[in-house]
């Protein structure tokens, strides 16, 4: 048996920074790993992962090797730089992944014409047959995380999830604006 979750701490005055009203206090036992959002996305963040990570492997993917391929075919992120920033990598990381995707064959990189300076990453025949198959595995691994939802629930599950991102870029935002003025 799970024991009892303590109740959040109540004091009347929050301390400074933090905004009334607010779910969370700074009580140890407010910010516990089994009820801290932060700890528990990252956790299942990481958990859906290596879902995929593990069926994927047939594939001869390893951990970190499909994502880029679908960044690549299916939001047209086509460069090293770009690939580094979408995944937050440093680029020395994005070039030892691409040198292995390429020589698996299942990619390539080629200088444009226009501007020698920048390389472009294109699938290869291979390369779009294995990203195809790799959207049905990130599926399974959601679904499988899924099991006991109702539809309602997974609804609202993502408007929740989606209404804490509007949130943290709302504030980044504003966080920007200051730093402009």
């Amino acid at each position: 048996m799970q024991a009892p979750t303590p109740p959040l701490s109540s004091s009347k005055t929050p301390p400074a920074g933090q905004p009334s009203g607010g779910f969370y206090g700074s009580a140890p036992a407010d910010l516990a790993a089994d009820r801290n959002v932060g700890i528990l996305v990252r956790h299942l963040h990481g958990l859906i992962h290596k879902v995929i990570d593990l069926d994927t492997l047939p594939l001869g993917l390893t951990a970190n090797q499909w994502r880029p391929l679908l960044l690549i075919k299916h939001k047209g992120t086509d460069t090293p730089a770009e690939l580094a920033r979408v995944m937050n990598v440093d680029t020395g990381a994005i070039t030892r992944m691409l040198d292995r995707l390429e020589a698996k064959k299942i990619l390539r990189r080629e200088r444009i014409p226009e501007d020698r300076r920048v390389v472009k990453v294109v699938l290869t025949d291979s390369g779009h047959a294995l990203t195809d198959q790799i959207l049905p595995i990130v599926a399974q691994a959601l679904n499988q995380h899924l099991q006991g939802f109702s539809k309602d629930e997974v609804r609202m599950l993502l408007a929740l999830l989606k209404r804490m991102i509007a949130n943290g870029e709302h504030k980044l935002q504003q966080a920007s604006e200051v730093t402009l003025e």
